[in-house]
């Protein structure tokens, strides 16, 4: 695998080979992060393609190349809530789950559905800790949001999908 620090560097100056494949590292993750938060195909899309410039134009200003893939998300974060802030109404359910990913579907309709009953800030903490993998710790420092608060919102998060699941057997 290259090395990620010359990319970082090359795409810096303006290499869009070395950025691209910088992006081919997290493409996956940002796109599973914004489409469960944002429940809706064409804002994920917008919202990872706005990353991905706002990126792009910002990376000589990232010096930890073992930094990216955290630097990234928080710009993938932010947009997500910027999106979120333009809903008037509850967005509607994912058109087609499967095209979500090959490599993840919901186990059942229900938890789906209860999944979709969560507010834009449990989908988006959900979405990292389970789908992108992230810490507490690394949530926080993401979303500005103290580790003890995340684990604490997770915790509840959890125990309202245990609870709706548990309701409709």
């Amino acid at each position: 695998m290259n090395d990620m620090s010359e990319d970082i560097r090359l795409a810096g100056k303006g290499d869009t080979e070395a950025f691209a494949r910088l992006y081919s590292t997290v493409y996956e993750d940002l796109y599973h992060i914004a489409l469960h938060s944002l429940r809706n195909q064409h804002d994920a899309a917008d919202a990872v393609s706005d990353t991905v410039l706002d990126a792009f134009k910002s990376i000589k200003k990232l010096r930890s190349p073992d930094k990216f893939r955290g630097w990234i998300m928080t710009i993938l974060a932010a947009k997500i809530k910027r999106k979120q802030r333009t809903y008037y109404e509850p967005v509607e359910d994912v058109e087609d789950a499967s095209q979500i990913s090959d490599s993840f579907s919901y186990e059942s309709v229900e938890l789906r559905e209860a999944v979709g009953k969560l507010d834009d800030e449990s989908k988006l903490l959900l979405s990292m800790s389970v789908l992108g993998g992230y810490t507490s710790d690394e949530i926080s420092s993401l979303c500005g949001i103290k580790p003890t608060t995340v684990r604490s919102k997770l915790a509840r998060i959890k125990q309202k999908l245990r609870l709706e699941l548990t309701s409709e057997i």
